[in-house]
């Protein structure tokens, strides 16, 4: 039976906008909605204003796909700002399920770097069609041509098609809202004085949404919202017929069953707001109100003809971390702080709602649980976020997730670029063969820097930034992404030093600290409240030591000066939330409360911890 022709909606574009981090997604978006008459001239606007959330605005990063829509001349362009790093690759699946064209944003400067390999890679698996758009030309280090040349080598590493090569280039400054299809000069502002070139090869070279006018109500569900006035909200792509408010539709859900109900509420965007609508049509990016248990992947179909459309699928998780119930001496002594096992699990079973890309699996203990996740980033934003809710919580150290493939164990491997001063190559290539790095590329641009393009097993990444910023002075800038599955790699051994152990409890005091210091970097101030089996510091020895950081000075009849003391005393190193997970050891653990970030051994008991250590050793001379 021949196919039945598709028609197409050309009044409608919907386009991804994919890139590294950093590389200018979410400013280009602001000035598209700038020009294309979103704001009023005089309106307060924040920049990057797709980038709402706290901790968005404090990493600089986009961590939700949101999707937005412009009118440029006579054209709805609905754009979704996806994600840069690939610890979010759920987020971007889920966005390219919701377009038929791609914008890839790469760096003049920098040019493509390991999570624009892993969004390519999505796109072309997708077959959505590319236009490549080289931002920050007016970098000072910008080499456009060699980023272009670097482009097609990387389209040609993914198999791209030949249809998929013939991308349109458009060269742009997102910060000045410029774009030309003519190269400029390295360091130059594009010779068009707006965005209007970038506006016609969107018009002409990104699909119009096709769809069979004879089939009946296909939307699928690609995020969710929700509202304390209207509940859960599904934002969904509508691929084929016209959905209606108050109409009655189709649920069909994840395990096969089916179930009427009612479109309360139909909202369309337009710029930033959801607008009230009465119907939308094939191609429309809406959003629909009244269905309370609705999940991600699922299809609202005709009622009397319901056809689902197939899940959204995302790649399987690489890290995962244990999250419990805050378990140390302090817990529960901030006002207003959720401590149960009840409330955690509630809040886990509520993110997995939303986070497709996020697993929970029930542990031995029943106020524990292993989160797997994309990688650190991801988990560490999740802990974060839980954190800010009021949540105390205890959280063990990253490890990787393995596999099982005909009989031989598997662990993640990812695919590491590192920019890097000439002067810290050596220390750079050091320390990742200590971490099982393979060496893949060496290019050095002749401009005192070198790009090392390397493959690292997962775990030896676990802790590695630090180091990294500490043995190049903070220089060096690394990237990495998820590659694939590789045998075993053998034994590895990431961290060379110990910890500094308070032994009881008590405030910390300078007297001690002066001490103290010359043993290794301490991570508390005078004053802190510590406990036994809280880490105060870094050992500079490859053991822990057990530390009186407590111990206060004799007194005595002969006055004394303690200001020169307390001038000598090392200022501490206080850890975030992610370099806190990173430091930690197999036998160490991270409290987070809402306002503190505490490091501590697992086994609190300084006795109990000598037995193991004793028994471990008995075990190895056996």
């Amino acid at each position: 039976m021949p196919a039945r022709p598709l028609s197409a909606r050309d009044d409608l574009r919907n386009v991804a906008i994919v890139a590294h981090v950093d590389h200018g997604k979410t400013t280009l978006v602001d000035a598209m909605l700038w020009q294309s008459g979103a704001f009023r001239a005089n309106e307060r606007v924040a920049e990057r204003v797709l980038d709402s959330g706290d901790l968005e605005r404090e990493k600089g990063i986009t961590i939700l796909a949101k999707n937005t829509a412009v009118r440029h001349g006579g054209l709805t362009i609905n754009i979704v700002d996806t994600p840069g790093h690939a610890d979010f690759g759920g987020e971007v699946e889920r966005g390219l399920s919701m377009v038929d064209g791609v914008l890839l944003l790469v760096d003049a400067g920098e040019g493509p770097l390991p999570q624009t390999r892993f969004v390519l890679r999505k796109t072309l698996q997708a077959n959505l069609p590319v236009i490549l758009v080289i931002n920050k030309v007016d970098r000072a280090d910008a080499r456009i041509a060699e980023v272009v040349d670097a482009c097609y080598e990387l389209f040609l590493d993914l198999d791209a098609t030949e249809e998929q090569i013939e991308f349109p280039i458009v060269y742009a400054c997102a910060r000045a809202g410029r774009a030309s299809l003519t190269r400029p000069a390295d360091g130059t502002l594009p010779d068009s004085p707006d965005l209007e070139p970038l506006f016609a090869v969107l018009r002409d070279h990104v699909p119009a949404p096709s769809y069979d006018p004879q089939a009946p109500l296909q939307a699928q569900v690609t995020n969710l919202d929700a509202s304390s006035y209207l509940g859960r909200i599904a934002l969904c792509r509508v691929h084929n017929g016209t959905i209606n408010r108050g109409q009655q539709v189709a649920w069909c859900r994840r395990d096969g069953s089916v179930e009427r109900v009612k479109i309360s509420e139909l909202y369309l965007t337009e710029a930033l707001d959801r607008v009230p609508a009465q119907t939308a049509g094939p191609g429309d990016i809406i959003a629909v109100a009244g269905i309370s248990d609705i999940m991600i992947g699922e299809t609202l179909a005709d009622a009397e003809d319901p056809r689902p459309l197939p899940l959204i699928t995302v790649d399987e998780p690489a890290v995962s971390v244990t999250i419990g119930t805050n378990s140390s001496p302090l817990a529960g002594r901030e006002k207003g702080t959720k401590v149960t096992a009840r409330l955690v699990r509630d809040r886990l079973d509520r993110e997995l709602v939303g986070n497709v890309s996020l697993r929970v699996l029930p542990t031995e203990r029943p106020d524990t649980w292993e989160v797997q996740g994309r990688g650190e980033l991801a988990l560490a934003v999740l802990v974060e976020t839980m954190r800010r809710e009021g949540y105390e919580l205890t959280v063990g150290r990253p490890t990787v997730v393995t596999k099982d493939i005909d009989g031989v164990l598997h662990e993640p491997v990812e695919r590491l670029a590192v920019d890097v001063p000439e002067e810290y190559l050596g220390a750079v290539t050091g320390l990742l063969a200590g971490r099982k790095g393979r060496m893949e590329t060496m290019i050095n641009h002749g401009t005192g820097w070198v790009r090392l393009d390397y493959t690292v097993p997962a775990r030896g990444l676990i802790g590695f930034r630090t180091q990294f910023l500490t043995d190049t002075r903070g220089t060096a800038i690394a990237h990495h992404v998820f590659e694939g599955f590789e045998p075993w790699s053998g034994p590895m051994r990431v961290r060379p030093t110990g910890s500094l152990v308070a032994d009881r409890s008590g405030a910390v005091t300078s007297y001690a600290c002066f001490s103290l210091q010359e043993r290794g970097s301490l991570m508390v101030a005078p004053g802190t409240e510590v406990y036994e089996g809280m880490i105060v510091g870094e050992n500079s020895r490859s053991d822990d030591m057990d530390v009186n950081i407590t111990r206060e000075r004799k007194l005595s009849n002969v006055r004394q000066s303690t200001a020169e003391e307390l001038e000598r005393l090392v200022p501490p190193r206080v850890l975030s939330l992610e370099q806190a997970l990173e430091f930690c050891a197999a036998d160490e653990c991270v409290e987070t409360t809402p306002s503190a970030v505490r490091l501590r051994k697992a086994v609190l008991d300084g006795k109990e911890r000598a037995r193991q250590r004793a028994r471990r050793s008995r075990g190895e001379t056996d």
